[in-house]
């Protein structure tokens, strides 16, 4: 029979219910894994506490959902123990989902770094992956609380719905980004609750905010997009730049943010393709009545010349460039390609993409998903501690992860 879906609004009177596999959480990795075992002929019970789901699939790419990256591989993520997401990242590859979504004809295009994205929107990731699940097995129960987990012989959950049970759990409930759109710490309670190791978390991929009079120029900025390299920490990435109401943002800082830690300074190379001191000298002779901004005009936005001309140059600003002296141009070159600011903050869960963190994957098996000490107990996607960088690779471990776990349970 195909998917069955039952909303807190169709409760039966009914006994446990048994499955051989109940999933948490019917997002990317849920999804994946439920499709998985169910063609292993494994009868799977999908859960989620919302009503509509797959909402994060719809909001990722801007509405056309970077669903994977040409080039994956285990230094795209970030985990306690790198080499953990290998395995899974070989089972199901890139390759292996892009034939997917060849299969179901859904047209994509390729940006910047090997991103892949739908060429009309993110609704037909999302049906596809709707489609995977409507097959005989699976049954999924929308807008359904999970009100207490048991294990004894089996996995028993008390939920709004009813009682099930499983010889499986799989937990993929996400993380704690993006609390809006019905993310919680649930998973992280499931993995404490039977002994697991959780790492501390915190928000990824997500703007940096500022206090001091930042705050004011980067709104006054607001808007302004350029393309910078940007580091801290010994990390580095090249991208666009943006500057928001409440500080920076744009892929840059957001794959840098995975890496800053409070109070440390990141530092901005605003002019990434060339040695700010050598064009600048060379301004002198080539252009020596030119003034300072206007000649920066050339490369960088004139709003933006102008904020960094009040903050540190002022003096120099109505002065032809011939009569600026050689140090004081090598001083601004040094802050043209290092340009050091001190966030105050980030944005935290409300905006970020991802969570850092998690379950530690010291306690799972990296071939299967299962937990070491608890049999039966899988965890998979960004409840886990494996994250990635911006660009199609969170989606891409939700489907090897969920892959990996649907060939096991």
């Amino acid at each position: 029979m195909p998917v069955q879906t039952l909303s807190d609004t169709t409760i039966r009177d009914e006994a446990v219910n048994q499955y051989d596999v109940i999933i948490i959480g019917a997002g990317a990795a849920g999804r994946m894994c439920a499709a998985t075992a169910a063609r292993r002929g494994r009868t799977v019970l999908l859960l989620d506490n919302s009503r509509k789901v797959g909402k994060k699939i719809l909001m990722s790419g801007g509405g056309r959902c970077n669903f994977t990256n040409r080039h994956v591989e285990a230094g795209n993520y970030i985990s306690q123990n790198p080499h953990f997401c290998k395995s899974a990242l070989k089972r199901y590859t890139q390759w292996d989902f892009i034939a997917l979504v060849e299969r179901y004809r859904i047209a994509y295009h390729e940006r910047d770094h090997g991103q892949l994205f739908c060429n009309e929107s993110a609704r037909q990731i999302l049906d596809m992956l709707l489609a995977e699940c409507d097959q005989p097995g699976v049954t999924l129960r929308t807008g359904c609380e999970v009100l207490e987990i048991s294990h004894a012989a089996e996995y028993r959950l008390n939920t709004s719905q009813g009682d099930f049970g499983s010889a499986s759990l799989v937990v993929a409930t996400g993380g704690l980004s993006i609390p809006s759109m019905g993310s919680s710490g649930f998973g992280y309670a499931i993995a404490r609750q039977f002994g697991l190791n959780v790492l501390p978390q915190q928000a990824g991929l997500v703007p940096f905010t500022f206090s001091d009079r930042m705050k004011e120029v980067t709104t006054r900025l607001a808007g302004i997009s350029l393309p910078v390299s940007m580091c801290t920490s010994g990390h580095a990435f090249s991208e666009q730049l943006l500057f928001t109401h409440r500080g920076l943002s744009g892929p840059v800082v957001l794959q840098l943010s995975n890496y800053w830690h409070a109070g440390e300074p990141v530092t901005i190379n605003l002019l990434p393709e060339m040695a700010a001191d050598e064009w600048l000298l060379n301004l002198k002779k080539t252009h020596p009545r030119g003034l300072l901004k206007n000649l920066l005009a050339k490369q960088l936005p004139k709003k933006l010349i102008s904020e960094l001309i009040m903050l540190y140059w002022t003096e120099w600003s109505q002065r032809p460039v011939s009569e600026i002296p050689d140090q004081v141009l090598c001083q601004i070159a040094g802050q043209l390609n290092g340009w050091t600011l001190k966030p105050a903050g980030t944005e935290g869960y409300r905006t970020a993409e991802v969570t850092l963190g998690g379950v530690d994957t010291d306690e799972l098996s990296s071939k299967t998903m299962e937990s070491r000490r608890r049999p039966g107990l899988f965890f998979i996607g960004e409840v886990m501690d494996v994250t990635g960088h911006l660009g199609g690779f969170n989606f891409q471990w939700a489907w090897s992860s969920g892959y990996t776990a649907g060939q096991f349970v």
